[in-house]
């Protein structure tokens, strides 16, 4: 019968420590150059190495169980699991005459069924849905003035919304009432049917949100007028900065629609609309929401009156919420609050402080230390005997579960007033599985190493995750042209939609991660050096391949498992020839990509493999193609609407 197998801690044996101290000789002492075993010098190193030899035999013998020990003494802690963030849409069953708030902590949910539980999201902020009216309408031709016409808007007078002959950068004005930041506004236009000439399902418009500092894209939901060429009801969400601002002498929260550079293959308009009528109402809010689940007022237990007790919370693992938790503990002068510490060890013995495990969900006081003279040192207050503890409130979720598809929050838990249904248009993204003590086993011997000092590259990267584990990838890179400056290069963990392409958006770390990594590592930097901590340049490439497909294969088959095959491959997360995302700074050759769909299954040829260099913020790509494309040390790759014929 085989056993389990005892884990190797150190494989380093009597001649490898020999040859280690050899070359250390070497670099620190080099007028040493007698390195025969008939040197005094090398006697010892002999003999030191034999003793260590003998150390790691006996450490190869201390099993899983001790070192795990070992772990918790060095104060090695698993990673609780990162919450899945989305926003979420609160749709209006009517317009409203006065504001109406979301409050935050309203709670959503996907469907239950009888094989898996609800995932539970909560917002984290009030969402408010302010109402609007249409107030000013105006056109501006491309680099014209603004003309208005509420006038005919009023009278119900038609007039073109772009020139005669439309052109690129005609716009056409809207103006209301409030600004509606994160809205969702219903714009109900009246069209007369001349904009002919474009597809009713893909025209060549872009509507945007004036924010004070610029115009900012509008999202839009649901287009019933084809691209003004029939009345109907145009859904759109504004952007948060949405704000009133006054353009041409007139006050009012803008929204405009331009008319942008057709794509390859996409008609124009010949003729410009005309407009009747016009009006705008709130349909809707849209608000942050995590992968979280709110419990409050949960009692842990009675105190025993010693120190170093742990109590279990009920809903483990815990996420981080908006604040920390607060434990109360019970008494003649009601619930008193104690203050969460990350440790003990700064504490006095009348500091009430306590800790949580948030993996395991467990709630800890403080410790007392003997000394070696016999006085016992207490770290952290203790509650009298028989005091009742609870948690104020918590955050209970977490982890993959929470990456939720588009449209999959759509039960509303907390019963909100006039509003109809919920939605995420988006797909969460974030989640993160707990640590396991598998990856704490490889972590810790650099926790041991750094002693949470950033010397390395290494420790930077550690230390980062550890501000952070949410995080997919991270890298720390010296700076050439300041020696002083590290920069730490950051990459959310992002879902890839069916065909594999991750939203561009989805892999921007927000403020909040940057923050908290950068105060992390400002605080264990070694002196004089600079942090910056920032996500990595992503180098937007579009391949454009033409496939020969094998006899009897289908073509429509065959393009989509090609265009899968380039999003997985040229993918910052799981990119790249070991599929753990595309190494930074490697460029992007013909060769590769050659060869990767020469092994798709129904490929009889590969005709040719062109590169466009893009760019996924502006959506654009450059006219002339590469051979390859080069990235820097701070570059990544990323995959921007790849294009394939198959023959």
């Amino acid at each position: 019968m085989t056993g389990i197998p005892a884990p190797n801690l150190d494989d380093r044996r009597f001649q490898d420590l020999v040859d280690d101290a050899k070359r250390l000789v070497q670099r620190r002492c080099p007028e040493w150059t007698d390195h025969n075993v008939s040197d005094p010098g090398v006697t010892l190193i002999e003999a030191f190495a034999t003793m260590v030899d003998q150390l790691l035999y006996r450490l190869n013998r201390v099993p899983d169980r001790h070192y795990v020990h070992f772990l918790e003494l060095i104060g090695t802690q698993l990673f609780a699991p990162v919450a899945a963030r989305t926003d979420v849409t609160f749709w209006l069953s009517a317009p409203q005459p006065a504001t109406l708030t979301v409050p935050a902590g309203t709670e959503v949910a996907t469907v239950h069924t009888e094989l898996t539980d609800p995932v539970v999201f909560t917002t984290e902020a009030d969402a408010h849905a302010v109402p609007c009216e249409l107030r000013n309408v105006g056109t501006e031709p491309g680099g014209g003035e603004l003309v208005d016409h509420t006038g005919d808007i009023v009278g119900e007078t038609a007039f073109p919304a772009f020139s005669a002959v439309p052109v690129v950068g005609d716009a056409l004005y809207v103006g209301l009432t409030q600004a509606v930041p994160r809205c969702v506004v219903n714009l109900r236009l009246s069209c007369e049917i001349e904009g002919i000439g474009v597809d009713p399902t893909w025209p060549p418009l872009r509507w945007e949100a004036f924010t004070g500092g610029g115009w900012e894209p509008c999202t839009v939901d649901s287009d019933e007028t084809g691209g003004l060429n029939r009345a109907g009801d145009l859904v759109l969400h504004a952007p948060a900065g949405h704000a009133v601002s006054v353009l041409a002498g007139q006050r009012a929260a803008w929204l405009r629609c331009v008319l942008v550079e057709p794509e390859p293959g996409q008609p124009f308009y010949s003729a410009s609309p005309r407009l009747h009528a016009a009006s705008a109402f709130t349909v809707g809010v849209t608000g942050p929401a995590v992968h979280a689940e709110i419990v409050r007022g949960e009692l842990l237990g009675t105190s025993d009156g010693n120190p170093g007790q742990r109590f279990a919370v009920q809903r483990a693992p815990l996420t981080g919420g908006p604040a920390p938790e607060v434990l109360e503990v019970g008494g003649d002068e009601g619930w008193r609050p104690w203050r969460l510490v990350e440790h003990f060890a700064e504490c006095g013995p009348d500091d009430k402080t306590f800790t949580i495990d948030r993996h395991d969900g467990t709630v800890a006081l403080g410790p007392a230390v003997r000394r070696p003279d016999g006085i016992l040192d207490q770290y952290g207050a203790i509650p009298p005997k028989g005091a009742p503890l609870r948690l104020r409130s918590y955050h209970a979720g977490g982890g993959r579960r929470g990456n939720a598809r588009p449209r999959a929050l759509s039960v509303l838990r907390t019963s909100i007033p006039y509003v109809s249904r919920v939605e995420n248009r988006r797909a969460a993204s974030g989640g993160v599985d707990g640590e396991d003590v598998e990856n704490a086993k490889r972590r810790a011997p650099l926790l041991l190493r750094s002693r949470s000092r950033a010397v390395t590259a290494e420790d930077y990267e550690m230390l980062a995750r550890e501000a952070a584990p949410g995080l997919a990838r991270v890298r720390a890179a010296p700076d050439d042209a300041e020696p002083n400056l590290v920069r730490v290069l950051v990459v959310p963990a992002a879902e890839s939609g069916e065909n594999g392409q991750v939203p561009f958006a989805a892999l921007r770390p927000t403020e909040d991660v940057l923050r908290r990594v950068a105060g992390h590592l400002d605080e264990r930097r070694t002196l004089g050096a600079r942090v910056v901590v920032e996500p990595p340049f992503y180098r937007g490439v579009t391949v454009v391949a033409r496939l020969t497909a094998r006899l009897h294969a289908s073509a429509r088959l065959l393009r989509a498992d090609a265009l899968r095959a380039l999003y997985h491959y040229l993918h910052p997360l799981t990119g790249g020839a070991d599929g753990t995302g595309w190494p930074f700074g490697r460029m992007i050759s013909a060769g590769d990509v050659h060869a990767l769909l020469e092994r798709l299954p129904d490929v009889d040829a590969v005709g040719s493999v062109r590169f466009f260099a893009a760019d996924p913020v502006a959506g654009t790509r450059a006219e002339t193609p590469s051979e390859r494309i080069g990235l820097g040390p701070t570059e990544l790759a990323y995959s921007f609407e790849h294009q394939v014929l198959v023959e």
